[in-house]
């Protein structure tokens, strides 16, 4: 939790030190039983919402991720991110980018879709944020909404990246503001569940699994 006063000020970005650092002041690093956005197991999760409870940190880290955004060369016009999780993290980037930001939502079948009125012009340049990236599902659903508006998208950027292999997940340019390096395992290969402990937990916001 920041101190009153903006105690960060605008010191250099302390690259993934401080990103753990925040996460972990604020309450975003778990550990225990979890189950993922892909459906894996984990014993540590990523709890990014955590530190955007408080302007202050949503601020400094939405700087610092565009910072790697721009300097990367990308130039969007426009941040979309997939609801719920990436609504306040993609909303700061945005701002501190001074861009417009939408997201997409499940409809009552289940798929992403652009609503409330939001919507994507033809040849506009996009560029998808995400909370946590694992394996990537939920992005390429956004993705296809993206492609099937005409629009542009010019890369995928996340504040936290947990995938395996972060240079084979897109077709598109992906930066991202630290990585996680944790094992995970198929729900059916899950050592934490063979050791019959405590049930995984659904911390996340899309229903039935977690992120």
């Amino acid at each position: 939790m920041p101190e009153s006063g903006g105690a960060f000020g605008e010191a250099p970005w302390g690259g993934q030190v401080e990103l753990e650092q925040t996460l972990h002041r604020s309450g975003g690093l778990l550990t225990g039983h979890f189950v993922l956005s892909s459906g894996r197991h984990a014993d540590r999760y990523l709890q990014v919402a955590a530190p955007f409870q408080w302007p202050e940190l949503a601020q400094r880290l939405a700087r610092a991720l565009a910072a790697v955004v721009l300097g990367q060369g990308l130039r969007p016009r426009t941040i979309l991110g997939p609801a719920l999780g990436a609504i306040l993290p993609g909303f700061a980037l945005a701002e501190a980018m001074g861009l417009r930001f939408v997201f997409a939502e499940r409809d009552g079948d289940g798929r992403m879709a652009l609503r409330r009125g939001f919507g994507l012009e033809a040849e506009e340049p996009v560029l998808i944020c995400e909370n946590t990236l694992t394996t990537g599902g939920s992005v390429r659903e956004v993705q296809a909404l993206v492609e099937a508006a005409g629009a542009r998208l010019v890369g995928v950027a996340a504040y936290c990246d947990r995938t395996a292999d972060p240079s084979g997940v897109f077709t598109v340019p992906y930066v991202s503001l630290g990585r996680f390096e944790w094992a995970s395992w198929p729900a059916d290969a899950c050592p934490l569940c063979q050791a019959g402990g405590a049930p995984a937990l659904k911390p996340g916001s899309r229903p039935g699994v977690a992120g």
